[in-house]
């Protein structure tokens, strides 16, 4: 997945390596892009529960539930 499509990603990423180490900014922009991938995480498992059920199959009846495979 790649998460530099998100702005708002994009701009803490940017943001956070602009900042020199251990300074506020540099913290409050890990905080935004950890935040910033949380959402994302969660619209991802939004769209994968969305998906449809496979259909169930044959468990009863001629056809569907064997498979014949000859050499």
């Amino acid at each position: 997945m790649d998460i530099t499509n998100s702005p708002s990603v994009a701009s803490a990423v940017s943001s956070a390596s602009n900042g020199a180490p251990g300074t506020v900014g540099n913290a409050a922009s890990l905080l935004v892009l950890r935040k910033a991938m949380d959402v994302q995480e969660a619209g991802a498992i939004a769209l994968l529960a969305a998906l449809p059920q496979p259909p169930a199959l044959a468990t009863e009846g001629s056809l569907g539930r064997n498979i014949n495979t000859y050499a």
